[in-house]
């Protein structure tokens, strides 16, 4: 287990080190409270020193804005292609993450927050990082984090498919982006399901908060398994199969991609941009080389029943940025034997999608999200 070092009053202090994003070990510490500045702060940080605050919560959350706002200000323009301005921009994201996460905060034995108008963490963290194992220190960015998951634990997110709200977890894929949830819910089924429903079978492939499997279920398919290779993933999904009654419909399996057996349909929305991620809720939009896509594709013919189809859930984003061609996409079809039976289509309506400031704003406002109906 890391440890952390700095010296307090004249004394050598130390504590376990977490970083989900798996963060270095910050060597060099300095204790900062109310009076540091802004300025000193992002310098600071800039050179690689970490500071442990230990002044008031509200004022470190304000002084962590103020750092971003440093960082804003060096933002480099747009490359030349599309691909150029991607990769800039996930530099300037890395950099920020590095930043940013220099501002430290430590945790208690019951992962209390000592600080003046700390709100109460305890709860949020357990959930996050399991029972506590004595002090550890946290940067103030990924507790902020940590408290915001815990939050849209509680309350949940509504969607609109299922008429009735989604819980997500720390550290999984929250379906914000209601309308590749909306394809699968108005989607033929295909007539396999239609034929015998008093056994069809549906698998979900990487199912993070497991809502693809819920309006699965919920359209009518006696069995759904759910799988995903996060064990965060599959307990969200236990969870939210718990909460909505289905736990009699679906079966969360895991760790792994495909489940034994075959089914009469199979759904995937694999990660949309082949670029590596840098945290663990980055997996549910980095996928390395298409490395899951490419595995769902390869496997789907040797899955399905007679008459069964596959559904890929994809954004085309990942064209427009330069990072993956519709040839090679179509390519990977015929490589695997599939056929496309249809292709149903739809325009993004988050805000990105409008924010003509957004560095990527050029592809995001042409993208589209598309699901493949595929056959073996």
């Amino acid at each position: 287990m890391s440890t952390i070092r700095w010296t307090e009053n004249h004394t050598r202090r130390s504590a376990r080190w977490h970083s989900e994003n798996a963060a270095p070990l910050p060597q060099r510490i300095v204790v900062a409270d109310d009076r540091m500045k802004a300025n000193d702060a992002y310098r600071r940080a800039c050179e690689g020193t970490a500071l442990l605050w230990q002044g008031d919560f509200h004022n470190a959350r304000q002084l962590l804005q103020a750092m971003g706002r440093r960082i804003d200000r060096t933002t480099p323009r747009p490359g030349t292609t599309p691909s150029e301005s991607f990769h800039l921009h996930r530099r300037t994201t890395r950099h920020r993450a590095r930043v940013l996460g220099k501002l430290l905060v430590l945790l208690g034995d019951d992962y209390g927050l000592a600080l003046r108008r700390a709100p109460d963490v305890r709860q949020a963290c357990l959930e996050a990082y399991g029972p506590p194992k004595g002090p550890v220190a946290v940067s103030l960015r990924e507790l902020l984090g940590v408290i915001g998951a815990h939050q849209w634990r509680l309350k949940g997110i509504d969607v609109p498919a299922l008429g009735t709200r989604i819980h997500p977890h720390y550290g999984v894929f929250a379906p914000v982006r209601s309308e590749y949830v909306d394809l699968v819910a108005r989607t033929p089924l295909p007539p396999a399901t239609r034929n015998r429903p008093a056994t069809s079978t549906a698998f979900d492939l990487g199912t993070g908060t497991g809502v693809l499997a819920a309006v699965l279920a919920h359209r009518g398919i006696n069995r759904v398994v759910a799988t995903d290779i996060s064990p965060r993933a599959l307990a969200c999904a236990k969870d939210n199969a718990h909460r909505l009654a289905l736990t009699d419909r679906i079966d969360v399996s895991g760790p792994g991609l495909f489940p034994e057996g075959r089914a009469d349909l199979i759904v995937c929305n694999p990660p949309w941009l082949p670029a590596r991620p840098t945290s663990f809720i980055e997996q549910g939009v980095y996928d390395p080389d298409s490395t899951m896509l490419h595995s769902f594709l390869a496997g789907l013919s040797a899955h399905l029943r007679p008459g069964g189809e596959g559904w890929l859930i994809l954004s085309d984003l990942a064209e427009h940025l330069g990072l993956r061609t519709r040839q090679q996409l179509l390519d990977t079809f015929q490589a695997a034997h599939l056929r496309v039976v249809d292709k149903i289509d739809t325009k993004p309506r988050h805000p990105r999608a409008t924010d003509a400031t957004d560095p990527l704003h050029t592809a995001r406002s042409a993208e589209t999200t598309s699901l493949w109906r595929l056959t073996a």
